[in-house]
């Protein structure tokens, strides 16, 4: 279902009548960190933490796994 110009036109003027031309900025506003919000939680949830990544190394972190092994026992 795609909106067309006359039915935008028709949205927008609803919008100023119901909030005020002084308010639709601020809602907009609002709108758009909610939404960046939202996609940084999301973005957040969806890629592995640093503990799931120490989980599949065995426990080990990045910075020990990245050692030199030395082997003393030789």
């Amino acid at each position: 279902m795609a909106f067309g110009t006359t039915e935008l036109v028709i949205i927008g003027i609803l919008a100023i009548f119901l909030f005020g031309a002084k308010r639709i900025p601020e809602l907009a506003r609002n709108m758009g960190q909610a939404k960046g919000e939202f996609q940084a939680g999301m973005s957040e949830v969806t890629s592995p933490s640093s503990a799931e990544a120490d989980m599949d190394r065995g426990g080990v972190t990045e910075e020990v796994a990245a050692e030199p092994d030395t082997d003393e026992s030789e």
